[in-house]
């Protein structure tokens, strides 16, 4: 077989050194290097070739492979028209996890196959034969396997001068079993799995829980009238499996099935949030429970019935503390601002709650309530508190309201009323389960109307008290596993309510105010018989003034005698009392026209005095002051009032109606002190005269 011969620069590349290095390594040593020229293309000095025989084994190998791939890239373009090997676009690492002994007895055989087509000496064919048999291997397979490496070579190269990146595993892949391939499904047309996707996940298919059985009934029915060919049953449902598990249809078929809101609250995928970074009462979750437990509740009427109380509670998020709980039938607005004020004048392991940075609340009516939040009211109110709501007008900074149908926005408090399920209202003897869309199974069969006949339930006081005994003895000083997790120091919530660094802390308002804010408010028209309200009308002296204006009140919800009004501009009024109509008849209660007499002769009497005060001329007004009695004689005995034990710190109100009352409460006070002090200088004048 005749000799190679390469040009000097391709044969240092193979040997991998410099050209210069070749040339001296070829004077060295002139006999072991066979050598020949020829004339240069463009002419000039005569070019020096070197035998291929003649260089290292190593250089030998590298044009051995660079000669096979050479043409390389005509058996790729080759077989591009048919098909690429399996190889080419499988994952290396998957392989290797999941065929990963096939995998490495091709490590080990790609040796052999180097070391066969590395042979570069005569009788190729006889060489091939007995290397064979030397490693238990048929000829067939050794050159099936040497084509295979030098295919995959090939690929190598095409694709590293596509991208630079290194695909040398094709060669030792290329001498790997082929995976099998699963989920062809080859019986399936295009058209038959357009159909079985398109009706599994149909809306209203999927809603009704509708089987595989019924798509393969709808299935044969439809194709048998279109002529279409379908697989079997077992091949259907294999598909339909496929689909679910493989593909990860599964949501998609929940969704379809079950709807967006299911969707959100069991499938989406949910955020968890960081406890830890909150100071105490730097947030705190509200919403309403109802008990699974019964109890014997007397109505306003005296009716008893058996009713399930409603539970509105307060979580700090950062302890896990219950800084307000209150329990009810109903809960409405009123209600919430009850569960706010015990929450702010509330104490825990000794620690006054205040009130808390940010409240995060349901999206019912009872917690967003215009009164409470002071958002979208149908007309202005002039007092501060209706203005900015409830929430602010205490001092909480501003409320988050949970998106509607997703619990997990408010699940602090959601996990805590999964906590009294689970250890408070099961001990009960009348409680019924919980029965839910998730749980139906969870509902127990009680005799509660029997219970009630045999007076077996407990009163709504006698309930309340029990879950206060269980809330401040066993939930408050037990170790909470949302704590634990978090890795508090420490782990019950009223220990870590009481002793946690980061705290926020807002003293309360006075009561005096808080008792304000509880009133119920409303813009009303002052007629010449008062003011009408819930069927009554109210009245009072310095109502006169303001016949025929609008007026602002308030007015307590559990004591509707009286109203306090105010003007628009916040400025109290009076209080005004419910009267009962005068009778127009005959006989006219005497009480009641002596004070309605008496309220007439006030008024005229008080609008004579202003007509001459406001028609005094100046002169007159500057004699009044000038012979006027002096500052030291009719002066007050001032006495400091005894206090009554308050709150060491309170909460000055932003609010300006509670300001002015507070002041005109005190100017009011100067006044009295003053017509008294006029009429001790007239009595005293009086016993000088006759003295």
């Amino acid at each position: 077989m005749a000799d190679a011969y390469i040009t000097l620069e391709e044969a240092a590349e193979y040997e991998g050194i410099k050209y210069n290095t070749l040339i001296q390594r070829m004077k060295r040593n002139p006999e072991a290097f066979k050598t020949k020229t020829e004339p240069a293309v463009n002419g000039g000095k005569e070019r020096v070739l070197v035998a291929v025989s003649s260089l290292s084994k190593k250089a030998r190998r590298a044009h051995k492979e660079a000669q096979s791939i050479e043409g390389g890239d005509v058996v790729v373009d080759k077989r591009i028209t048919n098909s690429m090997p399996w190889y080419v676009d499988v994952e290396l690492n998957w392989y290797v996890e999941n065929h990963g002994g096939q995998y490495y007895k091709a490590v080990e055989f790609t040796k052999t196959v180097q070391e066969f087509l590395n042979y570069a000496g005569d009788n190729r064919t006889e060489f091939a034969q007995e290397f064979a048999d030397l490693k238990g291997i048929s000829l067939r397979t050794l050159y099936r396997q040497a084509e295979n490496y030098l295919e995959a070579s090939a690929w190598a190269v095409k694709l590293n001068k596509e991208d630079g990146k290194n695909y040398d595993f094709f060669k030792v892949l290329a001498l790997c079993r082929k995976p099998k391939q699963r989920f062809t499904f080859p019986s399936l047309t295009d058209r038959a799995r357009a159909f079985i996707e398109n009706l599994w996940f149909d809306k209203e298919f999927a809603a009704n829980n509708s089987t595989v059985e019924m798509l393969y009934e709808k299935m044969e029915e439809v194709a048998g009238k279109n002529g279409w060919p379908y697989p079997s049953y077992q091949t259907v449902a294999r598909y339909v499996n496929y689909l679910m598990e493989e593909k990860r249809g599964k949501n998609a078929h929940f969704l379809a099935a079950r709807g967006a809101r299911e969707y959100r609250n069991k499938v989406m995928v949910k955020a968890s949030r960081d406890s830890k970074s909150l100071p105490v009462m730097g947030l705190v979750q509200g919403d309403v429970h109802t008990f699974d437990d019964w109890v014997k509740y007397t109505h306003p009427n005296g009716k008893v019935t058996a009713i399930k109380p409603n539970l509105v509670a307060w979580v700090d998020i950062r302890s896990r503390a219950i800084p307000s709980s209150v329990m009810c039938l109903h809960a409405n607005a009123e209600i919430m601002k009850q569960s706010i004020l015990k929450m702010i004048y509330n104490e825990i392991g000794g620690k006054p709650c205040g009130v808390p940075q940010w409240i995060n609340i349901d999206n019912g009516k009872e917690y967003t309530a215009e009164t409470l939040t002071g958002r979208k009211r149908k007309y202005r109110v002039s007092f501060d508190s209706e203005t900015v709501g409830f929430y602010k007008s205490v001092g909480i900074q501003d409320d988050i309201r949970s998106l509607p149908y997703q619990p997990w926005s408010k699940a602090y408090i959601e996990r805590f009323f999964g906590i009294v399920c689970s250890e408070f209202s099961k001990w009960l003897a009348s409680y019924t389960g919980t029965l839910t869309g998730s749980r139906t199974a969870g509902k127990v069969r009680k005799d509660i109307k029997g219970m009630l006949e045999r007076d077996e339930l407990l009163t709504l006081e006698e309930f309340y008290e029990l879950w206060q005994k269980w809330l401040n003895e066993k939930y408050h000083q037990k170790d909470h596993k949302g704590l634990k997790k978090a890795k508090e120091q420490w782990r019950k919530p009223a220990e870590l309510f009481a002793n946690a660094e980061e705290r926020y802390y807002k003293p309360a308002p006075p009561r005096s105010y808080a008792s304000m804010l509880m009133m119920r408010a409303d813009r009303v028209h002052v007629y010449n018989t008062g003011i009408h309200k819930f069927g009554y009308e109210y009245r009072a002296d310095e109502l006169c003034d303001y016949i025929g204006d609008k007026v602002d009140i308030r007015w307590d919800q559990e004591d509707v005698t009286r109203l306090y009004v105010y003007t628009l501009d916040g400025k109290k009024i009076c209080e005004a009392l419910s009267q009962d109509l005068l009778l127009i008849a005959p006989k006219v209660p005497q009480k009641a026209l002596e004070e309605h007499m008496k309220a007439q002769h006030r008024q005229l009497k008080r609008d004579r005095e202003r007509i001459k005060e406001y028609t005094t001329p100046f002169e007159q007004r500057i004699n009044q002051h000038v012979n006027g009695p002096s500052d030291t004689v009719g002066g007050f005995v001032i006495k400091k009032q005894g206090k009554k034990p308050v709150d060491n710190v309170v909460a000055l109100p932003e609010d300006k109606q509670f300001k002015d009352e507070v002041r005109n409460k005190k100017h009011n006070d100067q006044l009295d002190n003053e017509f008294y002090r006029k009429k001790a200088e007239k009595a005293l004048a009086v016993l000088r005269k006759l003295g």
